[in-house]
C-alpha cells in the first residue's frame, strides 16, 4: 500500500512541476520543491517495497527510524497548512486605524500579479473604510525600478485613494522587516496625534455633563492586508513584534499556483519559527 501511494504521490508532483514550470515558468521560486518531494516519495515508495521483499536486509532502527520521521513531518506539514488554510479564509474586519499593505515584486514592465491583487483588495478596503491609513511597506530590490512602496502609492493613488491616507515605508526587504518598521511608523503617527490634540487644548461645553462615565482609551486597531496563504505568518510575525491583536485582510492568489504558494509557506513558517521571529 505505502509502494502504490507513494508512486502515485510521486507522479503527482511531477506533473504539477511541469504545470509550474509551463504556467509561470522556471524562474518560479522553489518549484524546485516539487522535484524533492518526487525524489523523496520514489525512494519512501522503494524503500518499503525493498523491506516487503527482504525483510532480513535491513536493521529493525532502519523502518523504525524511517516510519517515524516520515509521520512526524507529515503530522507538521498538515498542521501547518491547516493554520495557513484558516489564516486565509480570515474576515476583512472593518474600521481599522491602520493597514499594512504588504509589498511584492515589481517588475521593469510594471508591478506583479500579486501585488496587483494586494492592491485592488486595498482599494476595495479604503473604499469601504474611508477613515483608515494605508501603510505601503515595501522596500526596493536590486532587480526592482523602484521601491514596492512607491509602486504601490502611485497605483492606489491612481485609482483614487486619498494621497492623505497613505504612508510610506520604504526600506524593508522581508516580511519581518515589513511588520517591524510598519508598527515604527504606527507609533509614530500615534504620537503625532497625541502631541495635536494637547496642541489643541481642551474642549469645554457650555452645559454640564449630567453624569460621568469612564471609558479606557481603546486600542489601536491595526490590519496586515496580503496574499491569502501569507496572512497566518504575518500575524503571527506582528504578534511577536509588539501588534497584541492584528487581523489579516486576505488578497486572492493565483488558483493554478496555490497549491505551491501553501506548500512553500509551509517551509517559511518553519524557518520564521526557528528563528525566533514568530
Amino acid at each position: 500500500m505505502i509502494t502504490w501511494i507513494s508512486a502515485v504521490a510521486a507522479v503527482v508532483c511531477l506533473v504539477y512541476y511541469v504545470i509550474i514550470v509551463l504556467y509561470a515558468g522556471f524562474s518560479t521560486s522553489f518549484s524546485w520543491i516539487w522535484l524533492a518531494g518526487a525524489a523523496l516519495l520514489a525512494m519512501t515508495g522503494w524503500g518499503s517495497h525493498e523491506y516487503r521483499l527482504h525483510p532480513r536486509k535491513f536493521p529493525l532502527w532502519v523502518p523504525v527510524a524511517g516510519s517515524t520521521i516520515l509521520g512526524a513531518s507529515l503530522a507538521v506539514f498538515v498542521v501547518v497548512e491547516i493554520l495557513v488554510f484558516m489564516g486565509a479564509a480570515s474576515s476583512d474586519e472593518q474600521n481599522l486605524d491602520y493597514v499594512i499593505v504588504l509589498g511584492a515584486k515589481v517588475k521593469e514592465e510594471g508591478i506583479s500579479k500579486s501585488l496587483k491583487a494586494r492592491l485592488d483588495k486595498a482599494i476595495e478596503y479604503s473604499q469601504d473604510n474611508p477613515g483608515t491609513v494605508l501603510i505601503l511597506s515595501g522596500g526596493q530590490g536590486p532587480d526592482e525600478p523602484v521601491s514596492e512602496a512607491k509602486a504601490m502609492f502611485e497605483y492606489l493613488s491612481y485609482n483614487g485613494v486619498p494621497k492623505d491616507k497613505m504612508v510610506l515605508e520604504t526600506f524593508s526587504t522581508s516580511t519581518v522587516e515589513n511588520i517591524a518598521y510598519s508598527k515604527v511608523l504606527i507609533d509614530k503617527l500615534e504620537e503625532e496625534k497625541v502631541k495635536e490634540r494637547e496642541h489643541r487644548g481642551p474642549v469645554i461645553h457650555s452645559e454640564a455633563p449630567a453624569g460621568f462615565v469612564e471609558v479606557e482609551k481603546r486600542p489601536v486597531q491595526v490590519g496586515i492586508l496580503t496574499s491569502n496563504f501569507h496572512i497566518f505568518r504575518a500575524r503571527m510575525i506582528a504578534e511577536k513584534w509588539g501588534i497584541p491583536k492584528v487581523y489579516g485582510i486576505p488578497s486572492k492568489s493565483d488558483p493554478i499556483l496555490f497549491p505551491h504558494l501553501c506548500v512553500r509557506e509551509c517551509l517559511a513558517i518553519m524557518k520564521d519559527r526557528l528563528m525566533g521571529n514568530m
